[in-house]
């Protein structure tokens, strides 16, 4: 498994909002090395999100609710989350507008990481088996 690191998150923020406005600030470092730690916890030996496809919701969702950025928070969830699917063999096939809701209703709170997870497996590429 491919983990994104802090410094790629960090460069990944930075070009989201140099190409689509905003401030590149950082606002809280301990939010955002939750939202990274997240996805990978393990209670007893066991991982609390034990396939790609929850790791990659949990680390989408705590980036859009943990704000870890001044500006562009919706913005590096939903990149974070389908670059980490993509760089570990998932690819999801859904339209624009589709991801867009899904990720103003988390950060508008109508919509949960479990709603996130359930979007990720229903734009599984259907001949993945991960």
């Amino acid at each position: 498994m491919i983990r994104l690191t802090k410094q790629q998150i960090l460069l990944m923020h930075k070009e989201l909002v140099a190409e689509s406005g905003g401030d590149p600030g950082l606002r809280d470092e301990a939010m955002l090395d939750s939202a990274l730690n997240a996805p990978f916890q393990t209670f007893d030996g066991d991982p609390l999100y034990p396939s790609l496809q929850s790791q990659a919701a949990r680390l989408g969702y705590c980036l859009i609710e943990n704000h870890p950025f001044l500006d562009g928070n919706k913005r590096i969830g939903a990149h974070a989350m389908l670059v980490f699917l993509t760089l570990n063999g998932v690819e999801l096939q859904y339209d624009e507008q589709e991801l867009i809701d899904m990720i103003l209703a988390i950060a508008a709170g109508k919509k949960n990481y479990e709603k996130l997870l359930e979007w990720v497996g229903r734009h599984q590429n259907s001949n993945e088996n991960s």
